[in-house]
């Protein structure tokens, strides 16, 4: 069959443009190298809504940004995510530091985000207490928050696909041809996908596709922030993010309270030159902390439980984003260079390119059929005890906890491999199973027990995130002993 639009990548942006076309007539195909949605970059970032100040008014990160800010309650109400719009609270510790904070803040209102608060040195301490009290001044940016990113992209592209969007996982781009008005999209196993326009959100490899189809030819090259969680009891937690004075290429090592309870630190901002480098290193954990002790009280590396490394993908001779139908070739709309605040701006993405869409030719009519609309997740740990109880009568799984850190039920597990998600960073991203103290030390073996019951995929089969990522080897005894 020939689609109408196939979108290369189930990322942040992605997943947002099929979620916009999923509310029209159109036969449109969500492509993803991985075997499941938000496994590339949206993944591993800050999970932050930004607040609409550190881009200058002119670009389009600030145009998007600014029109996405006050959509996510919205589509919390409808998609049922993570999200908590706690604010955002800009620190300077130096009278130059605070001639830098009012310039963002006059950007911030230039932006047209009104509501801004410059805040006094008492002001910042009220407001949050954790402040170290050689804090200067700042501002407060009410509508900033944070999310748990992997989970707001998957909802995105479980109501794409309730919605009429074909999901096409392990289906890694390779090469396109445009001919006749219609793309022929080659994928890895050598499978053709047809569609008469094609919008590519590849995130770090929007470069390789980019030159695969024919289409402009440019460099993704990724800068790296590493981040480190600290445990859900550790005292550093503040109520809102804590920003610093940002760099010229960063906006700095921040604490953000994350919306899964954890306080994470981070990130750094570092070129690097392979897309695959995800390591963390000792050496950027001490720069981190050096950074981020002197703006809030109780940060201590004693209640770090784990660490991880997210790619921004930065076209670094323009630090904008690179959304436009190519100039090279017809029907191809480009969606790169999408770094920090993409998350913040996919809704307005989604739209944009939807647009774009439009003016390139595709026919755009509004369904009339009612949507289909996602339930809330099961949160068993939310719930108080009377409906515990009253729920536990009806299915025995919703009060066995197998994650005991996070106190994720097997109903929960279920759940998640019910809808799809049948690797043990799917199942993790869906429940938050894994992500506590002991980072599923305890839980993981029985997580893929429920995984391999619930989708018949025998436990040897079983990947952590799809590919060659097996988490058993045979059983033991099995193995072949060689040598004496």
């Amino acid at each position: 069959m020939i689609y109408d639009v196939a979108i290369i990548g189930a990322g942040a942006s992605g997943g947002s443009t099929a979620y916009q076309l999923s509310h029209y007539n159109v036969n449109a195909i969500l492509l993803e190298k991985c075997c499941d949605a938000s496994f590339g970059v949206s993944k591993a970032n800050s999970g932050i809504v930004h607040g609409g100040f550190h881009h200058p008014t002119t670009s389009l990160k600030a145009k998007l940004e600014v029109e996405s800010i006050k959509k996510f309650d919205a589509l919390k109400a409808e998609l049922h995510f993570p999200f908590d719009r706690c604010g955002i609270l800009v620190a300077a510790f130096s009278e130059e530091e605070l001639d830098v904070c009012r310039k963002l803040f006059e950007q911030g209102k230039a932006n047209g985000i009104s509501n801004l608060v410059w805040c006094s040195k008492e002001d910042m301490l009220r407001r949050e207490p954790k402040l170290n009290s050689h804090v200067t001044g700042g501002f407060f940016a009410p509508d900033g928050g944070v999310i748990e990113p992997y989970a707001y992209v998957q909802r995105l592209v479980e109501s794409a696909s309730a919605n009429g969007v074909a999901l096409g996982f392990n289906s890694k781009v390779v090469k396109g041809e445009f001919a006749d008005g219609v793309w022929n999209l080659t994928d890895e196993q050598g499978s053709i996908i047809q569609a008469r326009y094609v919008v590519n959100a590849a995130g770090l490899y929007a470069d390789k596709v980019s030159e695969a189809c024919g289409a402009e030819k440019f460099t993704i090259s990724p800068r790296k922030g590493e981040e480190y969680l600290l445990d859900r009891e550790s005292p550093a937690r503040p109520n809102h993010v804590v920003f610093p004075v940002p760099s010229k290429h960063s906006k700095g090592v921040l604490v953000i309270p994350t919306v899964g309870g954890t306080t994470m630190i981070g990130p750094t901002a570092d070129v690097v030159e392979e897309k695959t480098d995800d390591y963390t290193t000792a050496e950027n954990f001490s720069r981190i902390l050096k950074l981020v002790e002197p703006m809030v009280s109780g940060i201590s590396a004693r209640d770090v439980i784990t660490s991880f490394s997210g790619l921004r993908p930065v076209i670094l001779e323009q630090e904008d984003f690179y959304i436009a139908p190519s100039e090279k070739v017809a029907n191809f709309i480009q969606v790169a260079g999408i770094q920090s605040p993409g998350l913040t701006a996919s809704p307005a993405i989604g739209e944009y390119v939807t647009r774009l869409l439009a003016e390139a030719g595709l026919k755009l009519e509004k369904r009339t059929a009612p949507r289909v609309t996602l339930s809330p997740a099961i949160e068993a740990r939310k719930l108080a005890a009377t409906e515990l109880a009253q729920l536990h009568a009806e299915n025995p799984a919703v009060t066995d906890w197998v994650c005991r850190c996070e106190k994720i039920s097997e109903a929960e597990i279920v759940e998640a491999v019910r809808h799809g998600h049948t690797t043990l960073d799917g199942v993790k991203f869906y429940t938050r199973s894994g992500m506590g103290r002991c980072q599923g030390g305890f839980c993981s073996a029985r997580i893929m027990r429920i995984i391999a019951r619930e989708s018949g995929i025998p436990l040897e089969e079983l990947t952590k995130r799809g590919g060659n990522s097996y988490l058993l080897a045979g059983k033991l005894g099995s193995l072949e002993v060689k040598g004496n």
